[in-house]
């Protein structure tokens, strides 16, 4: 009855997206399992610190990351924390854990000079696909719009004359997204040819395939990844990275880090902060201009 009650409590007072509850779902039942067949244990309300610390070396020695780990133990330490503030228990079991230590890496953005060649190159056909692909790509950048705000993004969100964006983000928290230029032609463009190829264009979501269903997340990101691929040899080349390069470039370029934080959706500042390192290119830079040895 707790886990229902837990579950609830993340829907209805945290507002969690539908994913993020799946999520924490999949992670708690795995848990209740590893107890039930390594201890005989079925009550997590009585979930003893040596049954964690038990679980963490299982997952360690599944190759599972520390970083994968420790997200795991956290939904945990919220479920404990949830019976805590319920009553049902009187101390949370994961009170003096520590977390494992994760590898920082640094994720690099797109530079400026890859993102026009990208957009200003003739790597998109004229065809549905390629413009879709195109304008996706060009609203990644432009907004720093996350993965599930795009696929999400509903037809009568998007303004073209009033040149906005009503966005519903991370814990159903809208914000309004200006439209630039480039934006602005590209959103056109594809809207256009959206009801000329598409008998039956209207539909609720902004973005939808030749059979006019909505886009999967999955099919976006193989796409968005693949055409970066054309100018760019970074690892990491997701739609999240445009989100990276929208926010480092605005902020290199002098932007305010609060409203940086604001056109992100993010709810803390210390979220925006991660982007405020400079790319390599700008330090090098600096570096030369400013250095009296140079």
């Amino acid at each position: 009855m707790s886990l229902n009650s837990f579950i609830d409590y993340l829907v209805k007072e945290r507002n969690y997206s539908n994913n993020t509850i799946i999520a924490y779902k999949n992670d708690l039942n795995v848990f209740n399992n590893y107890c039930l067949k390594e201890f005989n244990h079925e009550n997590l309300k009585t979930t003893d610190y040596s049954f964690i610390r038990s679980w963490i070396v299982s997952l360690v020695e599944s190759g599972l990351s520390n970083r994968s780990i420790n997200r795991k133990i956290s939904v945990l330490r919220s479920y404990f924390n949830f019976l805590l503030k319920i009553g049902e228990i009187d101390k949370n079991p994961l009170i003096n854990h520590k977390p494992l230590k994760e590898e920082k890496k640094v994720q690099v953005p797109f530079s400026e000079k890859e993102i026009n060649l990208l957009l200003n190159g003739n790597f998109f056909k004229n065809d549905y696909e390629g413009t879709l692909i195109k304008t996706l790509i060009e609203l990644f950048y432009s907004t720093g719009l996350r993965l599930s705000e795009v696929t999400n993004l509903k037809t009568s969100s998007v303004d073209l004359i009033n040149r906005k964006i009503k966005v519903l983000g991370k814990r159903n928290k809208e914000r309004i997204i200006p439209i630039i230029d480039p934006l602005k032609n590209q959103l056109f463009k594809f809207q256009e040819l959206k009801r000329e190829i598409i008998e039956e264009s209207e539909n609720e979501f902004f973005f939808v395939d030749k059979k006019n269903l909505k886009l999967k997340n999955i099919y976006v990101y193989k796409l968005v990844n693949n055409y970066l691929n054309k100018v760019s040899t970074k690892s990491k080349r997701s739609p999240h990275m445009l989100r990276h390069s929208f926010a480092t470039h605005l902020l290199n370029n002098g932007a305010d880090i609060n409203s940086v934080k604001e056109l992100l959706g993010h709810a803390s500042l210390a979220a925006t902060q991660i982007y405020t390192h400079t790319s390599m290119e700008k330090i090098k830079s600096i570096y030369k201009k400013s250095h009296p040895r140079n």
